[in-house]
């Protein structure tokens, strides 16, 4: 399964931001990696630049590599309407996101493992594609035998804020969670300016 595996606290203080979650090591250290991280100046950014961190972080946020995500660049391109808006859309509506969303996993990554170890069903048959995209009404919950699972109890119960996403609904009783439909923009918290992603491929 492709996906980045080198040091995730580095490449968050790389950015600015984390990355991949809530990360101590990065509430610690919100600067630049590096020797001389502290004292580093800000340079200003060509446009060039600029367009391609917010692809980058994009990526990283929601753990594709550079040929998935272009891939889907071109599906949203492909739809009418806002290219940038439907693009961050399908990034939500990956079942990987989505069982990270509903509090199933504490991060992407997790849920990625969930779903590719075969934990997760999509509309009650067993679904391990982690990029797969959800449709409204799409139902996805934890695998019977699975429920009982301590890790994925415990951040089910952790997590109960988790369900302030009003584009998703959660069952706690059935365990599992309906993709409602695809979020506006301003649902969407990620901190992603997608037209400077669209800027850079319609170079």
């Amino acid at each position: 399964m492709a996906r980045y595996t080198g040091p995730k606290t580095k490449k968050s203080r790389s950015f600015g931001e984390s990355l991949f979650g809530y990360d101590k090591a990065f509430e610690k250290k919100k600067y630049p990696p590096g020797l001389h991280g502290l004292k580093r100046k800000k340079k200003q950014k060509s446009d060039y630049s600029s367009q391609l961190t917010e692809k980058q972080k994009a990526k990283y946020t929601y753990g594709l590599l550079e040929k998935q995500f272009r891939n889907l660049f071109v599906k949203a391109a492909a739809k009418s309407g806002v290219t940038g808006e439907i693009l961050l859309q399908f990034l939500e509506a990956r079942l990987d996101n989505v069982v990270y969303r509903l509090g199933i996993s504490p991060s992407r990554a997790g849920a990625r493992q969930l779903v590719t170890h075969k934990h997760i069903l999509v509309n009650g048959k067993l679904s391990n594609i982690p990029s797969m995209l959800l449709h409204p009404g799409d139902v996805v919950s934890v695998r019977g035998k699975s429920q009982g699972l301590e890790i994925i109890l415990n951040n089910v119960k952790s997590k109960t804020e988790v369900r302030k996403y009003s584009w998703l609904e959660w069952n706690p009783d059935k365990m599992s969670g309906t993709f409602i439909q695809a979020p506006a923009r301003d649902q969407i918290p990620e901190k992603i300016n997608e037209q400077l992603i669209v800027e850079l491929y319609s170079k």
